[in-house]
């Protein structure tokens, strides 16, 4: 029987450089930051100001005006990013649903999120303290929940197979694509969505970042005035934190021959996940990515390659000091003497981390790479630091001939996720 495989046939994204693939890629090659100040609460009481923010953005082109009201911004960027995969991927009929051609209960997703719908929450607990609980919405729970955008792409869409929303902090879009291509490869689906999404720009959370001594400054370290675009600055030796960010990705993963009987244009194939935990502490990496590690070698394992198989690293890179550092160790333990042939880049530095969404976003970034043949830049990359000495691709987009793009994902909880993408090959 021949193994089955999974491919990447449709992409779709909102992020804080561009709303659609197209845009996104652009800003990403080109070197553009979505770094700016928030624009969504009054940042007059915090000491950082800046987010990726996702700018531009109307609800209300992609659902109805009703559901907009009803649904968390989460849920907003979920529905958008997967009309555009599907109409991309060939699949979204004349009335807004799965072609009926396409067998709707063998099609489904993994669709993640970190933190879910936050800002209904605490929309619904102001309501609470300020109107009682009379005044509270009814649909307060059902659309605050972390499978809600799921379940509501899901509605929208007509999509009625496997459906799940794992939640793992920032490592959760990675598991959303390896679990999305698991899926597919034992047969439990043809079709599948591996996506993430993510709205976490409300006071609470960006007050709780900000505790943790966590948010990168937005100030140009040589000269220390304000630059929103500086604050995240990954590898670099003056990095001093992330910036929180918002978004969404969604890869259709569909099973080859599938994709090929219906005329599809394969993009790039998934053939790598491994996952693992640091078992070690909620917030801190472990010694030398020893998680990041483990997940690495598990995902090289399951693509049936050694670590010189790869070309492309798309890192983790937050622009925390401890999680740039062991990273980078993490990559020199599992390649050996093949990392210092290795791009490694980290589009957080124009994107920022959109926590659950991140790792959804950056298998897109390498879906494009292997497929386009173009390595996006880490951006802000003046001061090498003397202990990360791989190359980081600093400040312009590459030309490669890249053959095979692995994606790293790690959250708080200890959580780590790997994904591996290969240029498409008959």
């Amino acid at each position: 029987m021949t193994a089955r495989r999974a491919v990447v046939t449709g992409l779709g994204i909102v992020s804080p450089v561009g709303i659609g693939a197209d845009a996104t890629w652009d800003a990403l090659v080109s070197g553009r930051s979505g770094i700016d100040r928030i624009t969504l609460f009054d940042t007059t009481p915090f000491e950082v100001d800046v987010a990726g923010e996702v700018k531009g953005f109307d609800a209300t082109q992609f659902m109805e005006p009703k559901d907009v009201r009803r649904h968390d911004r989460n849920t907003h960027f979920a529905v958008a990013a997967t009309g555009e995969a599907l109409r991309d991927a060939g699949l979204l009929g004349d009335d807004g649903h799965v072609n009926g051609d396409v067998d709707a209960d063998r099609f489904g997703m993994v669709f993640g999120t970190g933190i879910g719908g936050i800002g209904m929450l605490l929309d619904g607990q102001k309501t609470l303290d300020e109107r009682g609980p009379r005044r509270v919405s009814p649909f307060l729970l059902p659309h605050m929940l972390p499978d809600s955008a799921s379940g509501q792409v899901a509605i929208q869409y007509g999509i009625r197979g496997p459906n799940m929303a794992v939640v793992s902090a920032c490592a959760t879009g990675g598991h959303a694509v390896g679990e999305a291509m698991e899926a597919i490869v034992r047969g439990q689906a043809d079709i599948m969505l591996g996506a993430g999404t993510e709205a976490p720009l409300v006071p609470l959370a960006f007050a709780g970042f900000g505790q943790m001594r966590a948010l990168g400054t937005p100030r140009d370290p040589d000269t220390g005035e304000y630059d929103a675009a500086m604050a995240s600055r990954p590898f670099d030796a003056t990095r001093n934190g992330f910036v929180v960010s918002e978004g969404s990705a969604v890869l259709v993963l569909e099973e080859l021959s599938h994709a090929l009987a219906r005329g599809a244009r394969p993009i790039a194939e998934v053939i790598g996940y491994g996952s693992s935990a640091d078992a070690f502490d909620m917030a801190a990496p472990a010694e030398r990515g020893e998680g990041n590690q483990r997940a690495m070698r598990a995902a090289l394992a399951r693509a049936g390659i050694g670590p010189d198989g790869v070309d492309y690293i798309n890192a983790h890179g937050t622009s925390t000091p401890l999680n740039d550092k062991f990273e980078t160790m993490a990559i020199r333990d599992v390649f050996g003497e093949h990392a210092d042939r290795l791009a490694v880049s980290s589009t957080k530095s124009m994107t920022g981390h959109a926590m659950g969404a991140a790792g959804a976003i950056e298998a897109f970034v390498c879906a494009k790479v292997v497929s386009t043949g173009c390595i996006p830049p880490t951006i802000n990359y003046r001061h090498p630091d003397p202990e990360l000495t791989l190359d980081y691709v600093p400040n312009e987009a590459r030309a490669a001939d890249v053959r095979v793009a692995l994606s790293n994902s790690m959250g708080l909880g200890g959580h780590n996720s790997t994904v591996i993408l290969r240029r498409f090959e008959a």
